[in-house]
Protein backbone atom coordinates (compact mmCIF):
# COMPACT_ATOMS: atom_id res chain seq x y z
CA UNK A 1 0.00 0.00 0.00
CA UNK A 2 1.39 3.21 -1.31
CA UNK A 3 1.06 6.04 1.16
CA UNK A 4 -0.25 9.50 -0.52
CA UNK A 5 1.75 11.81 1.18
CA UNK A 6 0.41 14.82 -0.41
CA UNK A 7 -3.28 14.41 2.22
CA UNK A 8 -3.04 16.17 5.40
CA UNK A 9 -4.47 14.12 8.04
CA UNK A 10 -1.70 11.54 7.76
CA UNK A 11 -0.01 10.75 11.10
CA UNK A 12 3.21 12.41 11.72
CA UNK A 13 5.36 8.96 12.40
CA UNK A 14 8.14 11.22 13.08
CA UNK A 15 6.82 13.09 15.82
CA UNK A 16 8.52 11.27 19.50
CA UNK A 17 5.91 10.40 21.43
CA UNK A 18 6.73 9.27 25.45
CA UNK A 19 10.86 9.31 25.03
CA UNK A 20 12.30 11.19 22.59
CA UNK A 21 14.41 8.91 20.73
CA UNK A 22 15.05 11.69 18.33
CA UNK A 23 17.44 13.23 20.80
CA UNK A 24 21.05 12.25 20.84
CA UNK A 25 21.69 12.61 24.38
CA UNK A 26 18.70 9.39 24.77
CA UNK A 27 20.04 7.80 21.87
CA UNK A 28 23.51 8.21 23.48
CA UNK A 29 22.33 5.82 26.83
CA UNK A 30 19.62 3.80 25.37
CA UNK A 31 21.89 0.68 25.20
CA UNK A 32 23.28 0.80 28.76
CA UNK A 33 19.91 1.81 30.01
CA UNK A 34 17.97 -0.84 28.34
CA UNK A 35 21.14 -3.46 29.35
CA UNK A 36 19.82 -3.28 32.89
CA UNK A 37 16.80 -5.07 31.87
CA UNK A 38 17.10 -6.51 28.41
CA UNK A 39 19.61 -8.67 26.83
CA UNK A 40 19.26 -7.05 23.31
CA UNK A 41 21.90 -9.16 21.49
CA UNK A 42 20.57 -12.91 22.94
CA UNK A 43 17.39 -11.44 21.95
CA UNK A 44 18.31 -11.16 18.81
CA UNK A 45 19.76 -14.45 18.08
CA UNK A 46 15.99 -15.76 19.54
CA UNK A 47 14.01 -13.89 16.99
CA UNK A 48 16.51 -15.11 14.29
CA UNK A 49 16.39 -18.35 15.65
CA UNK A 50 12.36 -18.29 15.89
CA UNK A 51 12.17 -17.25 12.39
CA UNK A 52 14.73 -19.95 11.03
CA UNK A 53 16.76 -17.40 9.46
CA UNK A 54 18.88 -18.54 6.34
CA UNK A 55 21.85 -17.29 4.46
CA UNK A 56 19.90 -16.81 1.36
CA UNK A 57 17.06 -14.67 3.26
CA UNK A 58 16.21 -11.13 3.21
CA UNK A 59 14.61 -9.16 5.98
CA UNK A 60 13.21 -5.59 7.38
CA UNK A 61 13.56 -4.62 10.64
CA UNK A 62 11.44 -1.39 11.67
CA UNK A 63 11.80 0.86 14.55
CA UNK A 64 16.10 -0.56 14.08
CA UNK A 65 17.02 1.44 16.98
CA UNK A 66 20.36 1.42 17.43
CA UNK A 67 21.01 -1.32 14.90
CA UNK A 68 21.60 -4.10 17.58
CA UNK A 69 18.99 -6.21 16.05
CA UNK A 70 19.98 -5.34 12.47
CA UNK A 71 23.50 -6.15 12.93
CA UNK A 72 23.44 -9.94 14.39
CA UNK A 73 20.79 -10.47 11.14
CA UNK A 74 23.34 -9.05 8.99
CA UNK A 75 26.02 -12.22 9.77
CA UNK A 76 23.24 -14.61 9.16
CA UNK A 77 21.52 -13.46 6.35
CA UNK A 78 21.83 -11.65 3.11
CA UNK A 79 20.65 -8.39 3.48
CA UNK A 80 18.90 -6.58 6.07
CA UNK A 81 17.13 -2.87 5.49
CA UNK A 82 16.98 -1.17 8.83
CA UNK A 83 14.52 1.29 8.99
CA UNK A 84 13.79 3.96 11.68
CA UNK A 85 11.97 7.51 11.95
CA UNK A 86 14.87 8.85 14.34
CA UNK A 87 17.87 10.09 12.50
CA UNK A 88 20.00 9.73 15.82
CA UNK A 89 18.98 6.21 15.69
CA UNK A 90 20.20 5.70 12.55
CA UNK A 91 23.26 7.70 12.77
CA UNK A 92 24.44 5.24 16.36
CA UNK A 93 23.42 2.56 13.85
CA UNK A 94 25.54 2.99 11.37
CA UNK A 95 28.53 3.79 13.23
CA UNK A 96 27.60 0.47 15.29
CA UNK A 97 27.35 -1.64 12.06
CA UNK A 98 30.75 -0.29 10.72
CA UNK A 99 32.69 -0.57 13.63
CA UNK A 100 30.79 -4.48 13.61
CA UNK A 101 32.14 -4.98 9.68
CA UNK A 102 28.39 -5.87 8.25
CA UNK A 103 27.83 -4.08 5.00
CA UNK A 104 24.98 -5.51 3.83
CA UNK A 105 22.56 -3.30 5.60
CA UNK A 106 20.84 -0.59 4.19
CA UNK A 107 19.78 1.72 6.26
CA UNK A 108 16.37 4.25 6.07
CA UNK A 109 15.26 7.12 7.95
CA UNK A 110 11.58 6.73 7.64
CA UNK A 111 9.00 4.39 9.56
CA UNK A 112 5.94 2.27 8.84
CA UNK A 113 4.19 4.58 7.04
CA UNK A 114 6.90 6.19 4.85
CA UNK A 115 8.94 3.73 4.22
CA UNK A 116 8.68 2.89 0.29
CA UNK A 117 10.35 -0.94 -0.56
CA UNK A 118 11.89 -0.45 -4.01
CA UNK A 119 13.48 -3.74 -4.29
CA UNK A 120 11.72 -7.80 -4.28
CA UNK A 121 9.31 -8.87 -0.98
CA UNK A 122 11.37 -9.92 1.56
CA UNK A 123 11.38 -13.09 3.77
CA UNK A 124 10.69 -11.51 7.03
CA UNK A 125 9.71 -8.51 8.93
CA UNK A 126 10.72 -7.74 12.09
CA UNK A 127 9.20 -5.11 14.60
CA UNK A 128 9.91 -4.80 18.46
CA UNK A 129 9.16 -2.04 20.67
CA UNK A 130 8.31 0.20 17.64
CA UNK A 131 4.31 -0.88 17.04
CA UNK A 132 2.86 1.41 19.74
CA UNK A 133 4.36 4.54 18.19
CA UNK A 134 1.29 4.04 16.08
CA UNK A 135 -2.28 4.70 16.73
CA UNK A 136 -5.01 1.45 16.09
CA UNK A 137 -6.34 2.74 12.90
CA UNK A 138 -2.94 3.38 11.56
CA UNK A 139 -1.50 0.44 13.08
CA UNK A 140 -3.70 -1.27 10.49
CA UNK A 141 -2.46 0.89 8.01
CA UNK A 142 1.07 -0.13 8.74
CA UNK A 143 0.26 -4.18 8.22
CA UNK A 144 -1.12 -3.70 5.02
CA UNK A 145 2.14 -2.07 4.15
CA UNK A 146 3.86 -4.72 5.76
CA UNK A 147 2.36 -7.47 3.94
CA UNK A 148 2.41 -5.87 0.60
CA UNK A 149 6.15 -5.90 1.25
CA UNK A 150 6.68 -9.76 2.28
CA UNK A 151 6.89 -12.32 -0.13
CA UNK A 152 3.56 -14.98 -0.28
CA UNK A 153 4.19 -17.33 2.89
CA UNK A 154 7.03 -14.69 4.00
CA UNK A 155 6.74 -14.33 8.34
CA UNK A 156 6.22 -10.93 10.28
CA UNK A 157 7.49 -11.12 13.76
CA UNK A 158 6.20 -8.25 16.21
CA UNK A 159 7.25 -7.59 20.10
CA UNK A 160 5.79 -5.09 21.81
CA UNK A 161 3.84 -3.68 24.78
CA UNK A 162 0.41 -5.93 23.79
CA UNK A 163 -2.08 -6.18 26.59
CA UNK A 164 -4.63 -9.01 27.94
CA UNK A 165 -7.53 -7.22 29.12
CA UNK A 166 -7.76 -9.32 32.02
CA UNK A 167 -5.96 -7.49 35.47
CA UNK A 168 -4.92 -4.87 32.61
CA UNK A 169 -3.85 -2.39 34.84
CA UNK A 170 -2.70 -4.58 38.00
CA UNK A 171 -0.47 -6.22 35.22
CA UNK A 172 0.92 -2.70 33.91
CA UNK A 173 1.19 -2.19 37.22
CA UNK A 174 3.36 -4.87 38.20
CA UNK A 175 5.48 -4.01 35.18
CA UNK A 176 6.23 -0.69 36.32
CA UNK A 177 7.39 -1.73 39.30
CA UNK A 178 9.73 -4.36 38.14
CA UNK A 179 11.43 -2.25 35.56
CA UNK A 180 12.07 0.00 38.39
CA UNK A 181 13.64 -2.66 40.43
CA UNK A 182 15.82 -3.07 37.24
CA UNK A 183 16.66 0.24 36.16
CA UNK A 184 15.23 2.57 39.41
CA UNK A 185 13.69 5.92 38.61
CA UNK A 186 14.19 6.54 35.39
CA UNK A 187 13.04 3.36 33.60
CA UNK A 188 9.84 4.04 35.97
CA UNK A 189 9.44 7.47 34.62
CA UNK A 190 10.14 5.86 30.96
CA UNK A 191 7.85 2.96 31.58
CA UNK A 192 4.86 5.37 32.74
CA UNK A 193 5.40 7.59 30.21
CA UNK A 194 5.27 4.84 27.94
CA UNK A 195 1.27 3.94 29.42
CA UNK A 196 0.22 7.71 29.84
CA UNK A 197 1.50 8.75 26.29
CA UNK A 198 1.98 6.13 23.76
CA UNK A 199 -0.47 3.37 22.09
CA UNK A 200 -0.10 0.20 23.23
CA UNK A 201 -2.89 -1.39 22.31
CA UNK A 202 -5.01 -5.21 23.62
CA UNK A 203 -4.15 -8.54 22.38
CA UNK A 204 -7.81 -9.17 21.00
CA UNK A 205 -7.15 -5.69 18.72
CA UNK A 206 -3.88 -6.78 17.51
CA UNK A 207 -5.19 -10.24 16.48
CA UNK A 208 -8.00 -8.99 14.48
CA UNK A 209 -5.78 -6.20 12.67
CA UNK A 210 -3.84 -9.06 11.92
CA UNK A 211 -5.82 -11.30 10.42
CA UNK A 212 -7.75 -8.28 8.41
CA UNK A 213 -4.19 -7.59 6.85
CA UNK A 214 -3.89 -10.99 5.29
CA UNK A 215 -1.79 -12.70 7.95
CA UNK A 216 -1.94 -15.99 9.56
CA UNK A 217 -0.79 -15.77 13.48
CA UNK A 218 1.12 -19.04 14.01
CA UNK A 219 2.16 -18.03 17.44
CA UNK A 220 0.98 -16.24 20.13
CA UNK A 221 2.71 -15.42 23.87
CA UNK A 222 1.92 -12.76 25.91
CA UNK A 223 4.01 -12.53 29.04
CA UNK A 224 2.92 -10.95 32.16
CA UNK A 225 -0.14 -10.11 30.41
CA UNK A 226 1.68 -6.85 29.01
CA UNK A 227 4.28 -8.34 26.61
CA UNK A 228 3.27 -9.75 23.71
CA UNK A 229 5.39 -11.92 21.01
CA UNK A 230 3.54 -12.75 17.60
CA UNK A 231 4.50 -14.66 14.45
CA UNK A 232 2.33 -14.66 11.76
CA UNK A 233 2.76 -15.36 7.93
CA UNK A 234 1.80 -13.68 5.19
CA UNK A 235 -1.38 -15.58 3.45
Amino acid sequence: MKMNHGFSWQYDEFKQVGTDYGSKAEVEIYDSSHADFRDMEAESIRILDSLEIKRSNVLIDFGSGTGTFAIQAARRCARVYAVDVSRAMIDRAEAKAIKAGTSNIEFHHAGFLTYEHNDSPVDAVVTTFAFHHLPDFWKGIALKRVNSMLKPGGQLYIHDVILEETNAVENIAALIDKLATAGGKLLREDTERHFRDEYSTYDWVMDGLLSRSGFTIKSKHIEGGVLGTYICTKN
